[in-house]
């Protein structure tokens, strides 16, 4: 199993340490090759405007579009609003993943950064700690969206078929449970893909 993380802008360093922590290597994507080599994919958090930039002047959008389909994607902040249909008063780069309605920096700025404990209802993630940078806000989801978490009733912590995405920032706590969650969904799509 080959989980890539998009490594053009963000932290995309500690989502690979938790990674590593439950096994398989990270692999660090940059290039249209290194995205047709991976299982799963992470976007990380970080400036969604530059990654979205970046991923356009990388060349990754012809192969993305071959493959996003199938391959499972993680997003977190910054990536959920690159994965999100619309992104609320912003006209920029969207990979249109999921069918939600984004805010950005709906809960403040830097300044107003916080953590909050999460409850899931899962058993197999619990309680986890969220970490909120400059965080979006999920105003609006469509059907196929489940919602495994929210914080203040509005959702927080999403899955459409192959793709999960979180507000927060989990890979900045040593809670090791959504990467888990995440590489179980990449390993339960090879299983079907292989069956």
């Amino acid at each position: 199993m080959k989980i890539g993380i998009l490594a053009l802008q963000g932290d995309f360093i500690k989502h690979g340490e938790h990674i590593k922590k439950l096994g398989p290597d990270p692999f660090y994507v940059r290039t249209p090759a290194d995205l047709n080599e991976v299982d799963g994919l992470i976007i990380p958090g970080g400036e969604s405007t530059t990654i979205g930039k970046l991923f356009v002047d990388f060349g990754l959008t012809e192969t993305f579009q071959k493959r996003k389909e199938t391959l499972p994607v993680f997003g977190t902040c910054a990536g959920m609003i690159l994965m999100a249909r619309e992104i609320i008063g912003r006209d920029q780069f969207s990979l249109d993943l999921m069918d939600i309605s984004v805010e950005r920096n709906a809960y403040g700025r830097q300044i107003d950064s916080f953590e909050a404990e999460i409850n899931t209802g899962l058993s197999s993630l619990g309680t986890v700690q969220g970490v909120f940078i400059r965080a979006p806000r999920i105003s609006r989801i469509g059907q196929e969206v489940e919602v495994l978490a929210q914080f203040e009733d509005f959702p927080v912590l999403i899955r459409q078929k192959n793709c999960l995405a979180a507000s927060f920032h989990p890979e900045l706590t040593e809670n090791l449970n959504i990467h888990r969650y995440f590489i179980e969904m990449v390993n339960s799509n090879m299983e079907f893909n292989n069956a």
